[in-house]
């Protein structure tokens, strides 16, 4: 027996007669011009079995945008990566080459941590 559950951000109970639940857009966030991006580069290996991978944080757009960033940042740098949890992550210690990359292509206020 399977129990279809209706998510009302914990409500349980409303004593005001005027209550109307608002049902929640799932609305993608509109991608930023390049320069006006804070993108932030850092290098992490906690949980990846002591391997390095530089992970670039902060973007925000589209998913299609991010999985496009990520595929240009992949290719330049050559190596392999993925798109997970709103982060852009690419195996090995690439910060250099992301960085360059990203200050190529406009987003100027990119920097390492």
């Amino acid at each position: 027996m399977s129990k279809k559950i209706n998510s009302l951000s914990g409500l349980v109970y409303s004593t005001d007669p005027n209550f109307k639940v608002e049902e929640e857009k799932d609305q993608e966030q509109q991608t930023l011009l390049p320069a006006e991006q804070k993108i932030k580069i850092r290098l992490d290996k906690k949980h990846r079995g002591g391997k390095m991978v530089t992970l670039v944080e902060n973007f925000i757009g589209t998913n299609a945008d991010k999985d496009d960033i990520g595929k240009k940042l992949k290719t330049a740098c050559g190596t392999g990566g993925s798109v997970k949890e709103g982060e852009i992550i690419v195996q090995g210690d690439n910060r250099d080459k992301v960085l360059q990359w990203l200050l190529k292509n406009g987003f100027k206020q990119s920097k390492k941590i």
